[in-house]
């Protein structure tokens, strides 16, 4: 699929692939009655790298980037990710707020020409059981990323063995790509 009709879809799902030894996620188009249709995107994250680093691929063959995120520092709990196309233009950044995300994870969300985007877990209640139980961190969780008073996309991790999302586009204007990377982000980087 090419940028231009990436860019026009408001509905995509994540999907995890279950390794040993690297987090595989595959993107999808919605398809007809909420099936997968025409994949978009497959990334592939090292467990345990010291510098976070993720590629997101056209597709499992790996042979054309789409796009990738690098944390800028090795080790830093609230770190900012620079977010590339293919060329290695940067469209954009985003960065975990470590103070606020104590009890409510809330992450920020920049793509050059927007204001900057907030996004905060929906729910408080399971927001804080999944921080207090290690063993209830598999519980669904939903995040509205703002600008300002209206929502431009959500994460909607779904009930399942696997880790399965459902994302919403609700502004025209958001650079598909980054999308994508953040919410791979926020299965990759959500414990941390």
């Amino acid at each position: 699929m090419d940028i231009a009709t990436l860019q026009g879809q408001t509905r995509l799902y994540l999907r995890q692939k279950i390794t040993m030894m690297v987090n595989r996620y595959v993107v999808h188009v919605a398809g007809p009655g909420g099936s997968e249709g025409e994949l978009v995107g497959f990334a592939e994250q090292k467990r345990m790298a010291l510098k976070e680093q993720v590629t997101l691929y056209t597709d499992e063959s790996r042979e054309t980037v789409l796009a990738g995120f690098k944390a800028r520092k090795v080790l830093d709990i609230a770190g900012e990710y620079d977010v590339v196309d293919h060329t290695g233009t940067s469209i954009g950044t985003f960065r975990k707020n470590f103070g606020q995300s104590l009890l409510r994870s809330t992450w920020h969300l920049q793509q050059p020409g927007l204001p900057t985007l907030t996004g905060h877990e929906r729910n408080l209640v399971v927001a804080l059981l999944r921080r207090f139980a290690d063993s209830l961190e598999w519980l669904p969780y939903h995040f509205d990323f703002s600008i300002g008073a209206s929502i431009a996309f959500s994460v909607d991790r779904r009930w399942g063995l696997r880790d399965r999302y459902a994302i919403e586009i609700h502004d025209p204007r958001l650079d598909r790509r980054l999308v994508i990377a953040m919410a791979v982000a926020l299965d990759a980087l959500q414990a941390r």
